[in-house]
């Protein structure tokens, strides 16, 4: 593990497909926007012997060369995968975006993980890690994921390893800040002209050994006796009581407090097992390559940590599996014979090569041009339609920048590219064709941010709905929403970057211009009271005329109660023939709304009499009457328009709960309670109009800086207040 003692095992250079799943080290890396994520993977990299000094591979790109738009906008987007080999394993480094908008891929990273590295900026204060950077790690603790920490930025001027130690033991360590502590203490050069002393290497807790990055390459020595080995007595101490109280050697403490100076490989040995069981958290530190530099600080001691401490696939417990109609089945973890049970991770489209799938493997081998079955991963809600077909897969491949570095098989455990995967999308189950499988999906997060768009011309409407269905493909916490309501297509994502990128890839990727424009909530239109109408259609135009007189009664009902019609005509004076054309032509005319355009719902509509003619009445002209004695009794009517109010639950740190409830009564929202949540948090229950929360996914993440999430579900239909009814209504009419 990363404070070894003379045990440097030296780099292996690029990754290649592995030969056993106890070779392998799957580690996604977590932590906030800026926190040097992409940074550290690049060094990781860089010391390992994938890339060279300039951080290129051997077609000369970056190996973080990913996507344009990460170029264009500074931040990543989407996780990407970066192979390395260290000390004979392979480790498949997951990086994921720190924004808050792409938190799908996060947990895409997640789900492809064995193991989590959070990254947090030695520069930043404790806010950075309250909002979501926690939530992830409750997460991962739910679930027994082994979790270690980097401290990066140690270069910065503001950097203070010492205080973000602190920070990571209270928000991290919860009911045990014992079981976060760090294994290295940071050694300083000469202080600067600005007064910033430089790190220059590490002093290992464990080992009491100087490792020195000063001259860009790791050189081991011994410390000094008089000035460093007394500042680290405190902080080895404490790091030897939290190994031996994780230990499953029972006699350690004992020895220990006796005085005995215990076994540094056995103190080793216990610690990587508390870090692979997730009961023990190291924290490392972590500073990019300096120009010209062969290894950054701390690379070395975080690969080891890898390799040592991080499980194996065959640690992990085998997923839960069902046949696509729901029996169970049994699946042996991580068993290279097994069955066939791989899932799609995530989905990209590349213009040259098309559909590209990053598969995780978790029983049996998948091999190049195997034909497998998909299984559909029940996302049809998000315009993610349920599948059961066989596909023929293209070639496998493994990832690196931009190159795709051919593969002939991809074991349990391990991950790679597949190609021409037509029909399978992001949480799709791949599965041998004569033994159909499932997994269980995995949480994702529900868009609650709506972008109305249209096509920018003819030809762009053209190709607008394959642009659409490629881009919720690649995209599981997308929503494409066609509603037959407001006749808008709406794009539902999880925030203003996440729309963003989704409006740059219809136009980079699949050539679509589309304009976006104010997205529209499906309101409705009532009766307030009791109207009549009378609808007279008479004409005559030679040959045979069209006639229908009707005589209809119109009252309100209680909510929810829809459209109700009814028959009172008495002595034939409407043909019966023609009483259900009647009421085909009041719920058209409901339907098209009587006031503003909107669905005329919760009314009681009662045909009283008319009028018919033997020759020129007919089914057309009694719809139209209908229509027109609807239209008139709106007329003498007040009619209410109804908008839709949904039940809204926040959960957001207690800090922010005033704030919260402040701003929910400010958008009209109604308060219904409040309940305590683990983690110092509150859970808020309100009623809000729709029509206020359109861009709350983006307004509360502002008001809680980053800690609150919510969730929306639709109540019911309620009169709006009069001015803004009179305001939708005088637009409705300029549109007209």
């Amino acid at each position: 593990m990363g404070d070894k003692a003379n045990t440097h095992p030296g780099a292996a250079g690029r990754a290649t497909a592995a030969d056993h799943p106890a070779s392998v080290r799957n580690v996604v890396l977590v932590g906030h926007s800026g926190s040097g994520k992409t940074t550290l993977v690049e060094a990781l990299a860089l010391t390992a012997g994938a890339v060279n000094r300039a951080g290129r591979v051997e077609d000369g790109t970056a190996v973080s060369d990913f996507d344009e738009i990460e170029h264009r906008q500074q931040r990543s987007v989407q996780l990407s995968l970066v192979p390395v080999e260290w000390g004979g394993c392979k480790i498949n480094l997951l990086d994921t975006p720190g924004y808050a908008d792409f938190v799908g891929e996060l947990r895409a990273g997640l789900r492809a993980a064995d193991a989590a590295l959070f990254v947090v900026s030695a520069s930043d204060g404790p806010e950075t890690m309250a909002g979501a950077t926690r939530m992830v790690w409750e997460e991962c603790a739910a679930v027994g994921m082994p979790r270690a920490i980097v401290v990066t930025h140690l270069e910065a001027a503001r950097s203070d390893f010492e205080q973000m130690t602190r920070t990571c033991e209270k928000f991290f360590g919860g009911d045990d800040p014992d079981a976060v502590i760090p294994l290295y203490l940071p050694l300083h050069g000469e202080p600067g002209p600005d007064g910033h002393a430089p790190v220059t290497g590490l002093l290992g807790l464990l080992s009491q050994r100087v490792f020195d990055y000063a001259s860009g390459e790791r050189k081991e020595s011994e410390p000094d006796p008089g000035g460093q080995l007394p500042l680290i007595e405190e902080a080895r101490n404490r790091l030897i009581e939290g190994i031996i109280a994780e230990s499953e050697d029972e006699t350690l403490m004992d020895r220990y407090v006796a005085g005995e100076e215990l076994d540094h490989k056995s103190l080793v040995q216990d610690l990587e097992r508390a870090v692979a069981r997730g009961v023990f958290h190291p924290v490392l530190a972590a500073a990019p390559a300096a120009p010209g530099a062969r290894q950054g600080i701390g690379t070395v001691e975080l690969l080891e940590l890898i390799t040592g401490g991080f499980p194996t696939p065959l640690e992990r417990a085998a997923p839960v599996v069902t046949t696509p109609s729901g029996d169970p089945r049994t699946v042996n973890a991580c068993d290279p014979d097994g069955p066939l049970v791989a899932e799609v991770v995530k989905t990209a489209s590349d213009p040259y090569v098309g559909r590209v799938s990053l598969v995780r493997v978790f029983s049996g081998t998948l091999r190049a041009d195997d034909t497998v079955h998909v299984s559909g991963h029940g996302l049809a809600d998000r315009g993610h339609e349920d599948h059961d077909v066989d596909e023929r897969i293209g070639a496998l491949s493994m990832p690196f920048g931009k190159q795709q570095r051919p593969l002939s098989h991809c074991i349990a455990g391990d991950l790679a590219c597949v190609a021409k995967l037509g029909r399978a999308e992001t949480g799709d189950t791949l599965s041998a064709k004569d033994d159909p499988l499932l997994m269980e999906p995995w949480d994702m997060p529900d868009p609650l941010l709506p972008m109305a768009i249209r096509a920018h011309s003819k030809p762009d409407e053209d190709r607008l709905s394959q642009g659409l269905s490629r881009l919720v493909a690649e995209d599981p916490t997308m929503r494409l929403e066609q509603n037959q309501d407001t006749h808008q297509v709406v794009l539902w994502c999880l925030g203003e970057a996440h729309a963003d990128v989704a409006l740059e890839r219809l136009r980079g990727r699949y050539g679509v211009q589309v304009d976006v424009v104010p997205h529209k909530v499906s309101l409705r239109e009532t009766f307030a009271d009791r109207s009549a109408g009378r609808g007279r259609h008479v004409k005559q135009s030679g040959g045979h005329g069209q006639f229908a007189i009707c005589e209809i009664e119109v009252e309100p009902l209680p909510g929810g109660s829809g459209i109700e019609f009814v028959d009172k005509v008495v002595g034939g004076a409407v043909p019966r023939q023609f009483i259900p054309s009647v009421e085909k032509g009041v719920r058209a005319q409901a339907a098209k709304g009587v006031a503003a355009g909107y669905p005329l719902i919760d009314v009681r509509i009662t045909l009283l009499d008319g009028k018919a003619h033997s020759v020129d009445s007919s089914d057309a002209a009694f719809q139209t009457a209908g229509a027109l004695a609807l239209r008139e009794a709106a007329g003498d009517a007040r009619i209410h328009l109804l908008e839709p109010v949904a039940e809204v639950s926040v959960l957001v740190s207690d800090d922010y709960v005033g704030a919260v409830m402040s701003d929910l009564s400010g958008r009209r929202g109604r308060v219904l309670g409040t309940e305590q949540a683990p983690g110092a948090r509150t859970l808020v229950r309100a009623e809000v109009p729709e029509i206020e929360i359109g861009r709350y996914a983006v307004d509360l993440r502002s008001l809680s800086h980053g800690t609150g999430r919510f969730s929306r579900a639709y109540a019911r239909h309620e009169p709006m207040p009069p001015q803004l009814s009179e305001r939708i209504r005088e637009q409705a009419q300029d549109v007209s």
